[in-house]
This record gives structure tokens, C-alpha cells and sequence, in this order.
């Protein structure tokens, strides 16, 4: 999809108090690659434009796509995505975009995603194709949150562990955890206990804020990843943006 086009909004989905999940139809059939996003431009009455960029959570088929966007306090774009857009409105939309920090099914390596927060929206589209895809190959989502309550796709994420051989989820609670569980922000120890081992040659795709990915894909290289087999991506292109 080239240029902008103008998608309606089908179907919204709260995923948290300040999340939600808007499904959209396009005026002709899209593709995008697990991991992409695409830019979201609103016009206001008196001409006023503002774009952000928001990554695709996953398909809507036949003919359109879901993104996934968290609410910034301060945002321009966001607040009025997350509380404001209702199902008949319609969004000018440009993508997808981007070709680099994407998962293909023809890939066979063993996947490792790590989240922080909105970051999962993009590596849910890859669980989302994984799964679609009847993707052999081990599949594993260490996805750091600050509480049960912040989490996003959780009914979904359960029932894709339970019925797979190859998908698991491991959640780090930072700030409030589930009874009997630990609370504390992701380590590098709690990270070599739950992702998989670099000598199994996985492709790792790391998405959060910039700290949380440098930190991660620091701990990574110490634990024997190689650099080239490693991804990122930083708030920005994907759900977290204003």
C-alpha cells in the first residue's frame, strides 16, 4: 500500500485501561510482514496535521489490519485514538512500513521476543503469523509488564499456550506481580533463566523503550548471542508513540 489511504474503523477492543486494539478496513486488500507498522495521520478542522506511527498487532481478514495503541498523557494523536475514535469513523493511513524488523514463516530458526510494555504489539503480530502459520519451529515470549493489569493480549496469549507444542510466555512483573510471585524489574539473570540459549542460534527480536533494549540486547551478547542474529526496535514506530 502506497500513499495514504482512508481505512475504516470496524471494531475497537479495550486491552487495558489505556489501551485498545482498533481494527480497520481498507479500500483494497493489504499484506504487511509481522513486525511492520504503519503511519496514522489525523487533519483537524483547521488543517492542523499530525502523524505517528503505530505497529500492526495483526491481521483482520479480508481486507484490513489491527493496530494496537496506549494512551500518552501528553500525546497529540494517542488520547483521541484510545478514547475518542468509535466504529464508523474513518483514519488516513499510510503502509506498511518497513522491511527490517520482521518475522517471515520461511524462516525456520528457533524465535526469541522480548517486550517491554507496548513493545509487545509488534512481536504479537509475529506470535499471531507464528500461529497461523502452523510454524513448526520453537516460539518464546518473555514479556516484562508493570502488572497483571498492564498486560496486553492476555486471554489470547493464554489460549495460544495451551494449545501449542511450541509457543511459551514468561511474564516479568516490575511493579505488582500475581499473589505468591515476585515483583522486580527484568535482570540479566532472570534473562538467561527464560530465554533460549544462544547456542541454539535463535533470531531474538527485542522491542520497549530504548533503555530496556539496550539493557536487554547488552545481557544477550554477555550470554553468547550473536549480534547479527539480534533485533530491535524503540518506541517510536510502533504502539507506544503519541
Amino acid at each position: 500500500m502506497s500513499g495514504w489511504q482512508v481505512a475504516d474503523v470496524v471494531a475497537v477492543r479495550e486491552e487495558t485501561t489505556t489501551a485498545r486494539t482498533i481494527r480497520l478496513r481498507l479500500p483494497a486488500s493489504v499484506r504487511f510482514l509481522a513486525g511492520q507498522h504503519v503511519d496514522v495521520r489525523l487533519t483537524a478542522p483547521d488543517g492542523y496535521q499530525a502523524v505517528r506511527s503505530y505497529s500492526v498487532s495483526g491481521s483482520a481478514p479480508p481486507d484490513g489490519l489491527e493496530i494496537t495503541v496506549e494512551e500518552l498523557p501528553d500525546g497529540e494523536v494517542s488520547p483521541y485514538l484510545v478514547r475518542d475514535l468509535a466504529v464508523g469513523d474513518q483514519l488516513e493511513l499510510r503502509g506498511p512500513v518497513g522491511g527490517w524488523f520482521v518475522w517471515r514463516p520461511e524462516d525456520a530458526s528457533p524465535v526469541q521476543l522480548i517486550a517491554g510494555g507496548s513493545g509487545v504489539v509488534p512481536l504479537m503480530a509475529m506470535v499471531r503469523a507464528h500461529e497461523a502459520a502452523a510454524h513448526p519451529a520453537p516460539f518464546r515470549l518473555l514479556y516484562s509488564v508493570r502488572s497483571p493489569e498492564a498486560v496486553f493480549y492476555r486471554d489470547e496469549l493464554a489460549q495460544l499456550v495451551e494449545r501449542s507444542e511450541t509457543f511459551e510466555v514468561t511474564y516479568v512483573y516490575t511493579r505488582k506481580a500475581p499473589d505468591g510471585e515476585p515483583a522486580g524489574r527484568l535482570d540479566k539473570g532472570t534473562l538467561a533463566r527464560h530465554v533460549l540459549d544462544g547456542g541454539a542460534d535463535p533470531a531474538v527480536f527485542i522491542c520497549g523503550a530504548t533503555g530496556f533494549v539496550e539493557a536487554v540486547s547488552g545481557w544477550l551478547l554477555d550470554l553468547g548471542h550473536a549480534p547479527d542474529r539480534i533485533k530491535t526496535e524503540r518506541y517510536g514506530g510502533i504502539g507506544g508513540a503519541s
